[in-house]
């Protein structure tokens, strides 16, 4: 059976042209296209040259976002000793070591972000079951088991945010929010453009971008120009 198409939808749907825009014109569109009753994400999906299945065509890295994503990040840290105290001070929200694997393990999810010293990943290991499928297994790629505690909780509090190409090379991505300026989103959506670009994997061969779309929570999908993005400098697109 067809899935219905809301009247609210159908009449946005009918805004977006079946074409390319240039990045600022797609980002104007998206916040006209946010129209729920509730302050909309803004989205971007990203469809690349790649085959996820073989392991140098995965992509897996951190995005740091100029303007910040709007949203409260809840971390919790998994250390011992002195780095229990050390996460307390420096404002992570859930700090525990075994016991806070236990808890985790008997449904304790409270928080977005989890973040793991070394010495503690063999014992993390057990937990890949339940924060893997959430995208929030700690790894050294994603920066998110490290020493250095400091500068990991203010990163991802600040903004900072851990992606992966899915099983068919699409990449989701949150950017920020569709209240955000047309100028701050534009910052924030070339700033992920660049990490894509420079986090290539070796495996990729070809044509690397295939599509860019961009789109409020419960807006319609709008596609961006992708070489216009691409020729945009960091600095044009954060004036």
């Amino acid at each position: 059976m067809p899935k219905r198409i809301s009247r609210r939808l159908q009449g946005l749907l009918e805004k977006v042209e079946d074409r390319p825009y240039e990045p600022s014109e797609a980002l104007q569109l998206l916040k006209e296209t946010a129209t729920a009753n509730f302050e909309e994400t803004a989205e971007a999906h990203l469809r690349l040259g790649i085959d996820p299945k073989y392991t140098d065509q995965q992509l897996r890295t951190t995005v740091s976002f100029p303007k910040g994503t709007g949203q409260t990040v809840r971390v919790a840290v998994i250390a011992r000793g002195e780095k229990v105290n050390e996460a307390i001070n420096l404002g992570a929200d859930v700090v525990g070591s075994e016991d806070l694997i236990e808890e985790i393990q008997k449904g304790r999810m409270d928080f977005d972000l989890v973040i793991a010293t070394p010495d503690m990943m063999p014992q993390v290991a057990k937990l890949g079951r339940l924060l893997g499928p959430r995208g929030m297994m700690p790894s050294p790629k994603g920066g998110t088991v490290t020493t250095n505690l400091e500068e990991a909780i203010s990163d991802f509090k600040a903004g900072k945010q851990e992606f992966r190409s899915d099983r068919t090379g699409i990449v989701h991505v949150m950017f920020g929010k569709a209240s955000f300026s047309n100028e701050d989103l534009l910052a924030n959506l070339k700033a992920l453009q660049e990490t894509v670009d420079r986090n290539r994997p070796s495996g990729a061969k070809g044509r690397y971008w295939r599509s860019i779309h961009v789109s409020a929570t419960m807006g319609p999908a709008i596609k961006v120009d992708t070489n216009s993005l691409r020729d945009l400098k960091a600095t044009e697109a954060v004036a």
